[in-house]
């Protein structure tokens, strides 16, 4: 081979090399960082995208709603208790995405600019990440308990199955003073009986602890009771003797995300 011909060979080769390598380096896997504005406020929230990921086939999304404890701007803390905490433990159970959205402080998930922050972390992870729409998940715990209620009454058919965790439907007296921007229907609604008609057949796991000195179980006890009152497909796990953590034990249920996971929407059960 002339000269000539062997160095524009040997560019070529060369370019088809940095293709290659700016390809597979564009793959991000992990934890990953992003951020969404809606109006004309932005947010920063996490996505963990399982390692074998990539885009030849559609892969589950789990949304993840946190607690009060975790709330800021730094789109970081979220990721520190509850379902990343499992992740980094038990990364071999969790083969979905799963979008970590972070609530401002001093507000709650059942603020609706917080709700509509949330359910657009969600949109934008499944058009990313080559969601499925017919496998999508939401789970929270504590506060994101709260908000896993709220979510699913507003998105009645959207979620193919909910996991909640310590959480509630009622505010607590001693709570609502935290609970700023808190959208909930008059009291003289039975906001649980409201709830189960909307949840409907969805897939529901509950889970709480029963010396839980934050949350009341109570407000768990009386969601798995008006779940069943209407036909629901519920589960229902309460821990003995476990306070205000209960995620610590529900995230390591192995069973959970194998539970969560299995369910899928159907035209029938959309409404």
């Amino acid at each position: 081979m002339h000269g000539f011909g062997l160095k524009v060979c040997c560019a070529l080769a060369g370019m088809l090399v940095l293709a290659g390598s700016v390809s597979a380096g564009s793959r991000e896997t992990g934890f990953l960082n992003r951020a969404v504005t809606v109006g004309k406020e932005t947010y920063r929230y996490q996505v963990y995208v399982p390692a074998d990921w990539d885009r030849k086939q559609k892969w589950p999304v789990i949304l993840f709603l946190h607690g009060a404890g975790e709330r800021g701007d730094d789109g970081l803390q979220q990721t520190d208790i509850g379902i990343g905490t499992a992740i980094r433990k038990y990364q071999n159970r969790f083969p979905a995405v799963i979008v970590m959205p972070q609530c401002r402080k001093d507000v709650w998930w059942l603020d609706p600019k917080m709700e509509e922050m949330a359910m657009r972390t969600l949109e934008l992870s499944v058009k990313e990440f080559n969601g499925d729409p017919q496998r999508l998940y939401l789970t929270g715990l504590s506060m994101g308990g709260y908000g896993t209620w709220a979510v699913a009454r507003n998105h009645p058919g959207k979620f193919a199955a909910y996991a909640v965790i310590c959480g509630g439907v009622r505010i607590p007296d001693r709570l609502r003073s935290s609970a700023s921007g808190a959208a909930l229907p008059d009291e003289g609604i039975d906001l649980y009986a409201l709830t189960a008609q909307k949840v409907g057949r969805t897939p529901v796991w509950i889970f709480h602890g029963d010396a839980d000195p934050v949350v009341p179980v109570e407000g768990s006890r009386k969601m798995n009771e008006a779940l069943k009152a209407v036909g629901g497909d519920v589960r229902y796990t309460e821990y003995p003797g476990v306070k205000h953590d209960s995620w610590v034990k529900a995230y390591a249920e192995p069973e959970l995300m194998k539970w969560l996971l299995a369910q899928k929407l159907d035209a029938a059960k959309k409404r």
